[in-house]
């Protein structure tokens, strides 16, 4: 199965359990439109939380109209983050949104040892694009968390963001370990380990996908290129999953693939009790919206699987 677009897995949603969103704090313009957007397609559920009055002021100033009941009044956004995860352990919401907040401050709250959502398993930032320049939609991880992952670490974004593909209905997601080059160069430790990645999972040691590594950009995306490198590859020119050697090759890319590559990008945090739905605080409404599809995929993936 191949997913072409975020409307695509928007259809399926309509067909399948409706999930809550806890947004923590809950006064910026776009999140909030964007949740009531999902909310007004039957797509979604949602509790709010942040300074109550605020709330209700955004959603005047953007020609909305709020039930107060749904609004957790908080004093801070330190509050406004403990109460959303509060929300996941009472079983009131099912995942989380970061609102108009650090992202510092959301995590906080959500790897707290007592109070948090840590499962024990490695959290990482899975950033999903749609653009125009290319036939379906692709992951790139991990721009947004891990700076500079190890081996097992890489090996656990990988088997996560494959997790991901699953709930969409991929069978067989093709993960490209990006580096500068696609051959091993000892002085390049990316490239080994690139290399070291597609070894596992010719072992068995990463299953349900297929990894490639060392591979460049170009020969990951662009169809064709192959032929003009004579590098033979089922992953070349038709990646699912791009992972970066660290995260500013990771974050360089997502921001140029959405600031200057004309694509919506969707955020999802995953490794948690719950995903969390996060996007740049540039992010469109129609972007905030792919991050709450993303979220509801993968709970809704889970509880199939079950």
């Amino acid at each position: 199965m191949t997913i072409t677009s975020f409307e695509q897995i928007r259809k399926n949603m309509r067909t399948q359990t409706k999930r809550t969103v806890a947004v923590a704090s809950a006064v910026e313009d776009k999140t909030l439109e964007a949740v009531l957007q999902a909310h007004d397609e039957g797509l979604v559920d949602y509790v709010l939380t942040g300074k109550a009055e605020e709330i209700l002021q955004t959603a005047r100033e953007i020609g909305r109209k709020i039930d107060t009941d749904r609004i957790v009044d908080t004093k801070d956004d330190s509050e406004a983050a403990a109460k959303a995860v509060e929300l996941i352990h009472r079983g009131e919401a099912d995942f989380l949104q970061k609102g108009l907040l650090h992202t510092s401050a959301l995590l906080h709250a959500v790897v707290n040892r007592e109070t948090g959502l840590r499962t024990g398993k490695m959290m990482n930032f899975v950033a999903m694009f749609q653009t125009p320049k290319y036939h379906k939609l692709f992951a790139v991880t991990d721009g947004g968390m891990q700076i500079a992952p190890t081996l097992e670490q890489k090996k656990e974004m990988i088997e996560s963001t494959v997790e991901l593909f699953h709930s969409f209905g991929v069978k067989e997601p093709k993960v490209a370990c990006m580096c500068a080059v696609e051959e091993v160069n000892p002085k390049m430790p990316e490239t080994v380990e690139a290399a070291e990645l597609k070894a596992m999972n010719r072992r068995g040691e990463i299953s349900g996908c297929i990894v490639e590594g060392p591979i460049s950009f170009d020969l990951t995306m662009i169809p064709g290129t192959s032929k003009v490198k004579r590098y033979s590859s089922p992953v070349a020119g038709d990646a699912d999953i791009i992972l970066a050697p660290e995260i500013a090759a990771g974050n360089m890319l997502a921001k140029s693939l959405y600031t200057f590559g004309g694509a919506i990008m969707g955020g999802v945090v995953l490794g948690g009790k719950c995903p969390i739905s996060m996007t740049s605080r540039d992010s469109s409404v129609e972007g905030r919206i792919a991050s709450l599809l993303l979220s509801c995929s993968i709970l809704n993936g889970e509880n199939t699987q079950e």
